[in-house]
């Protein structure tokens, strides 16, 4: 089932819908806005990159029980078919009951570029399973998964990582933590059933994942996989795995600098990679502040810095992730933070910006600042980048509807596909 979408004027704002007790599954209509167009100056070559947003809506639920999470999203390319892409995405169903319960995934697919969505549907492959953890039965289940299109071998790759909660879905500590992946089937329009990266030294590793991580693929087919860890006696860390796939196993090579922090935190995570200009970065959630670092090899980074604007402030992001869009004409971080008369959102999540990186300082450019999804109460730091032409990229993020009464500001649960529409070919784009 197909669902067709209507369009609303920018100036008209979005008003609180009667979803609070039925989800997508009913009959909800989708919504296009139209925003305004902005300019970026391209510091390299002195040359104007322009770009269109257009904010999408594929699905909504928010029940009072339940929600969506983590919704991000690969492509099958127009190579592999007649027409545009297809853009798979996937995301979790989150209990509001307690804190990141995630007991299943949906996905759902366009084939118009955001014109119609299907139906979210439950992915069984993606599901839960139950797994003995030191003589105990536990639910094991996939969150934080990013799909991404793996050129070399032809298929759409999934990455996350698992969580292990308790018997009673609950998330203790501490607890093993796999990189979790799976691959998509465009035929069939299923995943195969997921499966554990397997590392080296059990108990370095022994929570280790790739949730919620921006991976680099090389011409050769490698994979650059960004990974947080937590070593025994020590707090969270953050590393990048050069890993071969075959189109079916991911399999570790080795990985690069262990990259800690000591500053009374719970340490690093969440780090995300892109190369640009024959640079590699690493941005990097860490409780206090957001974290930045480069490499010429991918591998072995500088020591980290804390993520400024030019003009000397702190960017004001904190316990949250943070992601890269990259254009051949310009690197750009899409980011949540203070200061925006937002200090009644949950760690300041929302509103989604993004702006450019000035990739000499390391620093924002404050002036590019733009809001790409708007604030309505909930959260919106769990979100993802998709590549999906040379001529857009898209941002996909949810409402995460915590804490309760964050809907009094109008959120309903809203999934959101934020599309970048450039004003000429990103170059780097490659299928």
């Amino acid at each position: 089932m197909m669902l067709r979408i209507g369009f609303l004027s920018f100036s008209i704002m979005i008003t609180r819908r009667d979803f609070v007790n039925r989800t997508l599954a009913g009959s909800v209509s989708l919504v296009t806005i139209p925003l305004l167009e902005f300019f970026q100056e391209d510091r390299k070559q002195d040359r104007k990159l322009s770009f269109r947003k257009d904010l999408n809506i594929p699905a909504r639920l928010y029940d009072g029980k339940t929600c969506w999470c983590h919704p991000r999203a690969g492509i099958i390319p127009a190579q592999m078919k007649k027409g545009p892409p297809v853009v798979v995405m996937t995301m979790n169903i989150l209990d509001l009951a307690g804190s990141d319960v995630f007991r299943a995934m949906y996905g759902l697919h366009t084939e118009d570029l955001g014109g119609s969505w299907s139906v979210p549907g439950e992915l069984s492959a993606l599901a839960p399973r139950m797994e003995l953890i030191e003589g105990i039965e536990r639910p094991v289940a996939v969150s934080d998964f990013w799909p991404r299109w793996h050129s070399k071998t032809g298929s759409l790759l999934g990455t996350g990582h698992t969580v292990a909660y308790s018997p009673q879905w609950k998330v203790v500590s501490p607890r093993p933590r796999h990189t979790s992946y799976s691959v998509y089937d465009h035929d069939t329009k299923s995943w195969s059933l997921w499966k554990k990266l397997e590392m080296p030294d059990k108990m370095k590793f022994y929570n280790c994942g790739a949730g919620c991580t921006q991976r680099y693929d090389l011409p050769d087919g490698t994979i650059l996989l960004p990974v947080s860890f937590t070593p025994p006696g020590s707090n969270s860390k953050v590393t990048v795995l050069r890993c071969s796939f075959d189109g079916t196993d991911l399999r570790y090579i080795q990985h690069g600098t262990e990259t800690g922090i000591e500053d009374g935190t719970r340490g690093l995570g969440e780090p995300s990679i892109t190369k640009f200009d024959g640079t590699y970065f690493l941005t990097i959630r860490n409780d206090k502040m957001g974290f930045v670092s480069k490499s010429t090899n991918g591998l072995d980074y500088e020591p980290v810095k804390p993520w400024m604007f030019d003009d000397g402030a702190g960017l004001g992001n904190y316990n949250t992730q943070q992601h890269w869009v990259t254009h051949s004409d310009g690197l750009f971080l899409v980011y949540t933070r203070r200061g925006a008369g937002n200090d009644h959102v949950f760690r300041h999540r929302a509103p989604l910006f993004m702006a450019q990186v000035d990739t000499r300082t390391l620093r924002i450019i404050r002036s590019t600042e733009v809001i790409l999804v708007p604030e309505r109460g909930a959260r919106l730091g769990n979100f993802g980048v998709t590549d999906v032409s040379r001529d857009e990229t898209w941002v996909t993020v949810s409402e995460w509807m915590q804490p309760e009464g964050c809907d009094k500001y109008g959120s309903d649960g809203s999934v959101y596909a934020a599309r970048i529409k450039w004003d000429r070919p990103n170059r780097l784009f490659s299928t």
